[in-house]
């Protein structure tokens, strides 16, 4: 029996990987040292650190050991969280770990070109990612004020900074008082009842109206359809405080100003542009040859409408709807314009909190208002692939 001789596998080099390890590492320890009074010393160490580890696991250990290596980089990067931030730094230490133990072998063993086309060059799969990290960048320069506004919200003490307590994560520095202050204030209370009683009636308006404005704009027999089109929209174009002032003296001349039903139509008239437009996205696809099927078979408009073609265009209405409810339920600029003390709404009573006397209830109420915000786009989101679903447009 002849022996076997074994080729080892050719380990791939590390004059593109290592570079671009040790920048991310550069990168992280930027933000370290920031924080320790040093950011050069955190830049030199995370490259020279983030270095080691990737040379370490790619080129000593190599692909054989994967698994264990990156647990015991997760153990690594725990550990110096713990002696560099104490108890918060093991959750921190923890996460850095494990992104860094995954991007070492995805940079090293070429597995960022996995699932991108062979014939892409090296400046293309550059620009690739280049995007895709902005992207990312733009996302979290968003999202940061919330992610910092909803822990803050469990604050014990009546600041808008993290204490010492926080930080430590100390289950004495957190409390549920401020949202206790919220369901129980009368004021908070009276501004979220006039808030629920506005919102859905102005979302009501706007759908009925802009469900129709849409249906007749769809039509190809009306005339100056773009122009209508850019009146009915222009509500999201104008500045706001523009629309604002300009209702506020429309509506003292009418006397609707300072009134329930003139706040009600000034968030409809708010709320109707999206539903003009999701409902016109919506009918791009509808087959116009079920409407005059169902009037040869003897239905009359209104039956043909709501038995025929509302059911298909029901998405795009309800995202409209959606989308002009959370308009209404957290506009402030209008309603001070155009409300009384009567109306003051969940908003304005923010703003006039945030002016007069800074409470961290305010936390509180915009915690539960990202929460809301959260749930409605989710439903939106469910609804436009149910109506791709029913176009067609998209696998079941």
């Amino acid at each position: 029996m002849s022996a076997v001789t074994l080729i080892p596998v050719e380990k791939r080099p590390l004059s593109f990987a290592l570079p671009v390890i040790a920048a991310v590492g550069a990168f992280a320890g930027l933000f370290v040292g920031t924080a320790h009074g040093s950011s050069l010393i955190g830049v030199v160490l995370g490259a020279l650190l983030l270095a080691a580890v990737g040379y370490i696991a790619l080129r000593v250990l190599g692909q054989d050991m994967e698994k264990t290596v990156r647990w015991g980089i997760i153990a690594l990067f725990t550990v110096t969280g713990i002696l560099l931030a104490g108890v918060p730094g093991i959750v921190l230490g923890a996460l850095f770990g494990w992104f860094f133990s995954w991007f070492i072998y995805w940079i090293g063993e070429g597995r960022y070109r996995a699932k991108l086309p062979p014939y892409l060059t090296k400046g293309e799969v550059l620009w690739n990612y280049a995007f895709n990290v902005l992207c990312g960048a733009i996302f979290v320069f968003l999202i940061t004020p919330i992610l910092v506004v909803i822990p803050l919200s469990f604050n014990a003490e009546n600041f808008f900074t993290f204490t010492p307590e926080m930080l430590r994560f100390d289950p004495a520095g957190y409390s549920l008082k401020h949202y206790e202050d919220f369901f129980t204030s009368s004021g908070w209370q009276q501004a979220l009842r006039n808030s629920l009683a506005i919102a859905p009636v102005s979302t009501f308006l706007a759908v009925s109206f802009g469900t129709l404005a849409a249906i007749g704009l769809s039509s190809e027999h009306v005339p100056f359809k773009r122009a209508i089109m850019a009146i009915l929209i222009s509500p999201m174009i104008v500045p706001l405080i523009i629309s604002a002032a300009g209702m506020y003296f429309f509506y003292s001349r009418i006397g609707l100003q300072g009134t329930y039903f003139g706040v009600v139509l000034a968030h409809a008239a708010l709320g109707i542009p999206f539903v003009i437009i999701t409902v016109t996205a919506t009918l791009v696809g509808f087959d116009r040859s079920l409407t005059r099927a169902a009037a040869s078979m003897g239905a009359n408009p209104l039956t043909t409408f709501f038995r025929v073609q509302m059911p298909l265009i029901l998405p795009g209405v309800i995202s409209g709807g959606l989308f002009a409810f959370i308009t209404s339920f957290d506009e402030v600029v209008v309603v001070l314009f155009v409300g009384s003390a009567n109306q003051q709404t969940l908003p304005w009573r923010m703003f006039t909190g945030l002016r007069e006397q800074i409470s961290p209830t305010i936390l509180a109420v915009a915690t539960i208002l990202v929460t809301i915000s959260i749930i409605l786009l989710a439903t939106l989101e469910l609804l436009r692939r149910r109506s791709e679903r029913l176009r067609g447009m998209s696998p079941g």
